[in-house]
């Protein structure tokens, strides 16, 4: 009994752990994808985008991401998918 409790209690704070990362809003996975871009010189074309971020310093509409940048942008792209985020 007493390590089925201890289990129970070990899973619960899992579960409170990971719950900040998926109460994000489609807005801020919007934001923190397009952030990626942002920092990398993207030319935002969207009224959205050009109003977030500031098209004067961009420089190109195919950026290249480094490893980390395109995994944390495939995981974006998948929690966008998954919850039918249509922000833009």
């Amino acid at each position: 009994m007493r390590i089925s409790v201890i289990t129970a209690i070990s899973a619960l704070a899992i579960i409170v752990s990971v719950e900040p990362a998926l109460a994000e809003s489609c807005y801020d996975l919007w934001y923190e994808r397009n952030s990626i871009y942002n920092d990398n010189g993207y030319c935002f074309k969207t009224k959205l985008g050009r109003e977030t971020f500031d098209n004067s310093d961009c420089t190109t509409n195919r950026v290249r991401l480094s490893e980390q940048e395109q995994y944390r942008v495939d995981q974006i792209q998948a929690e966008e998918d998954s919850r039918g985020c249509q922000v833009n």
